[in-house]
């Protein structure tokens, strides 16, 4: 494999921990672009708007951990498939904190230009994990 596919991945596995395990914002700053636009929110973000987001669900979420099952890079793109975990101890979107354990999955897309992250394209299912905790 290319060493750029390779630095790609290690750049996006460091802000895997740089975010969701072990909050970060220096290396947040250093890892994102200031251009950083997320799909899923609709929104260019950069990295302040990205340690805001972290800190959101680290209010929702204070234990939230993130394990990469998967990881596929090529070109300027690299694929995860990952496994989030943690208390739901805060309201998130309407669903009142359940204070019990919730797992939830998904698909990420993120493009890196000029060793920064740039873009984001997630398919996560927070809110389903929510409601099956309030349920359970």
């Amino acid at each position: 494999m290319s060493s750029t596919l390779e630095r790609n991945k290690d750049l996006v596995r460091a802000h895997y921990e740089a975010t969701a395990n072990n909050f970060d914002p220096v290396a947040i700053d250093a890892q994102v672009g200031d251009d950083f636009f997320d799909h899923a929110a609709g929104a260019r973000l950069g990295p302040e708007g990205v340690k805001q987001h972290i800190q959101g669900l680290k209010k929702v979420f204070p234990d939230l951990h993130v394990v990469i099952e998967d990881m596929v890079a090529e070109g300027d793109r690299v694929a995860v498939r990952a496994r989030w975990r943690g208390t739901h101890k805060a309201d998130f979107r309407g669903i009142p904190a359940s204070h019990k354990p919730v797992e939830f999955t998904g698909m990420v897309f993120w493009r890196i230009a000029d060793g920064k992250i740039r873009e984001r394209w997630a398919s996560v299912d927070v809110l389903g994990a929510l409601r099956d905790a309030a349920a359970g």
